[in-house]
């Protein structure tokens, strides 16, 4: 058995796990990064940028659909479109392996030694990897757990078969020509979009009473109407039993009935959690918070040196989060001064249209005791939306009615997922409504949007 010592273990190789690994050869630390599967974790390899990726490939062959229905709103006409979907799945695929020689690379320029296999922690300074080549004990002074998460079954849906994960929906071999999907959330909605742009029927099973529920009912009215549009069935309140007595569908209940909808994939979308098995968290002393990792402001556990990131840690699951938490530890282990103090993490769905959300809704700023004021500025006024056709949506701004310190901005629309940056600064940077209504904004973008809507948080629209 090989004999490794190291100033600092990372055991899995996910978003969290590899940025502190590259962060910490970037200050020369000694790093040795565990990973079993792929690097990247499941953001990279079987989530968020293969699913992006599908969802851009699905959009586009929706347009040429509608191009060749002759209903494009742009004066544009086509012959029908033929979709090779095995050929999508490949670039999807290469998008993917660029990534991950990406990551390779930058942590062989920081000087980490990758360790391919699947690690098991003896105690708070041990981890046993079982590689190709043999075993190897690690040995470190400092340990992040980084190990992600993975897709959350039902019971009475156990994946195989038919029954598929987001993981092997990313991987079809087809277009399935039914596809029931549970879960009504950002995961479900954002792939059942992308499979029903692509030719499926789709059915969405949510157990509660609206789509999106972590999110408001404003911004999810736009997402609802879309889904409508394109002719994907949403069932709310509605509870998924099981398959059908002849396995070929979904059975439901909802609104005190029965029901089988024909499903040729049932894609279980409810939620994720915490990978806390088959890395021997039972031979670590460390608290924990729910089926959650506990953790301090400086993602240290209840363990002297060992670290927690990611998903692992409870919510939000976002790869942003891991990654910024990552990037933090690495510099606390080379002796700087960091806490996770942050005012906002954004957070994104890629549906049609995009939702994105910063901070405080108004309803939750209301609920932590403030007086508020609140800005909307719709989409239907903004010029650049005219001109990508894409006019549904709006920005929404939540301030004090004291300070005008922002708590909070939303938007719901085409592209908005790109302002979530903007949105998150000036969250951060603690800017008022005047602050961004006396900044001058591009014309003609979707950010005059954001622009506006603050303006009218301070009753000066001027396009409205």
């Amino acid at each position: 058995m090989g004999e490794i010592t190291t100033k600092l273990l990372v055991l899995g190789g996910g978003p969290g796990g590899y940025v502190a690994a590259i962060r910490a050869g970037q200050h020369g630390i000694d790093t040795v990064l565990v990973e079993e599967n792929r690097l990247g974790g499941t953001c990279l390899n079987v989530g968020c940028i293969p699913s992006k990726a599908m969802i851009h490939a699905a959009d586009a062959y929706h347009a040429a659909m509608l191009q060749a229905g002759d209903a494009s709103p742009f004066g544009l006409s086509a012959g029908p479109p033929r979709l090779d979907f095995p050929r999508t799945v490949a670039w999807k695929d290469g998008i993917v392996g660029r990534l991950n020689t990406g990551v390779a690379s930058l942590l062989k320029r920081g000087g980490v030694k990758i360790l391919r296999g699947r690690g098991q922690m003896v105690d708070g300074k041990t981890c046993l990897v079982e590689t190709d080549t043999g075993p190897e004990r690690v040995r470190a002074e400092h340990v992040i757990l980084a190990t992600g998460s993975v897709p959350a079954a039902l019971p009475h849906l156990p994946f195989g078969g038919r029954v598929i994960s987001s993981t092997e929906a990313l991987s079809l071999p087809k277009v399935p020509a039914t596809m029931a999907v549970v879960g009504a959330g950002y995961i479900g909605l954002e792939l059942g979009t992308a499979f029903a742009k692509l030719g499926a029927t789709v059915t969405v099973v949510e157990m509660a009473e609206r789509i999106l529920p972590a999110y408001d009912a404003e911004l999810t009215r736009p997402v609802a109407r879309r889904l409508g549009a394109l002719g994907i069935e949403v069932l709310l309140g509605a509870r998924a039993t099981g398959l059908s007595a002849s396995g070929d569908a979904l059975a439901v209940e909802v609104g005190g009935e029965s029901r089988n909808i024909p499903a040729e994939v049932i894609l279980v979308a409810v939620g994720r959690k915490a990978r806390t098995h088959d890395f021997g968290l039972d031979r670590l002393d460390l608290d924990m918070s729910g089926p959650f990792l506990r953790i301090d402001e400086r993602c240290a556990t209840s363990m002297r040196n060992v670290w927690a990131v990611g998903d692992v840690t409870g919510e939000p699951m976002l790869a942003h989060r891991a990654m910024a938490q990552g990037e933090m530890v690495a510099d606390l282990v080379a002796g700087r001064r960091r806490a996770f103090h942050k005012v906002a993490i954004p957070a994104v769905c890629f549906t049609d249209p995009e939702v994105v959300s910063a901070g405080l809704s108004p309803d939750e700023a209301r609920t932590a005791g403030h007086e508020i004021r609140t800005g909307l500025f719709p989409f239907a006024a903004n010029g650049r939306a005219m001109t990508l056709g894409a006019e549904d949506g709006f920005v929404r701004v939540t301030a004090r009615a004291d300070t005008h310190l922002l708590l909070g901005i939303q938007a719901v629309g085409a592209g908005v997922s790109e302002l979530a940056a903007g949105f998150g600064l000036a969250l951060e940077m603690g800017a008022r409504l005047e602050d961004i209504a006396g900044t001058i904004h591009a014309h003609p973008t979707l950010g005059e949007a954001f622009h506006e809507a603050n303006l009218r948080a301070l009753g000066e629209a001027l396009h409205i």
